[in-house]
């Protein structure tokens, strides 16, 4: 079976998703640049613990998830892509969406990078909407 994807972010999401389904504290899926980013987001907003890139001496690079601590749960209920391949969805700052009334997080990618909504918003800069979570 492939392990590569079409939509590797789609991919990078559901991986975090199951294993907050099934209790998993912690999950290895392959680098990339954005996975990074989007990863250091979710770490930088407290809803992972840790990012950590694996640079093995042979092979591919790899992206160490930790979720959450042993004993404890999850800070992710729900995990949700927006844009796709095949159907971006792109927004305005005025059109910003929240998310549970502020208590969630968009992912934006704009022309100054990976950003939440809210700092989008406060730039004054609209983008491709990536995910959202709560």
């Amino acid at each position: 079976m492939a392990t590569t994807s079409t939509d590797p972010i789609a991919d990078m999401l559901t991986r975090i998703r199951n294993a907050v389904l099934v209790r998993k504290n912690e999950i290895q899926l392959p680098y990339s640049n954005m996975k990074e980013r989007i990863a250091n987001l979710l770490k930088d907003h407290h809803l992972i613990e840790s990012v950590e890139v694996i640079d093995p001496k042979e092979g591919f690079k790899s992206l160490k998830l930790v979720i959450n601590e042993p004993q404890t749960n999850a800070k992710i209920s729900a995990i949700e892509r927006m844009s796709s391949p095949g159907r971006r969805v792109y927004t305005r700052a005025d059109k910003m969406p929240t998310v549970k009334n502020g208590r969630g997080l968009v992912i934006v990618s704009t022309s100054q990078g990976l950003m939440t909504g809210v700092e989008a918003k406060r730039k004054g800069i609209g983008g491709e909407l990536i995910c959202k979570i709560y």
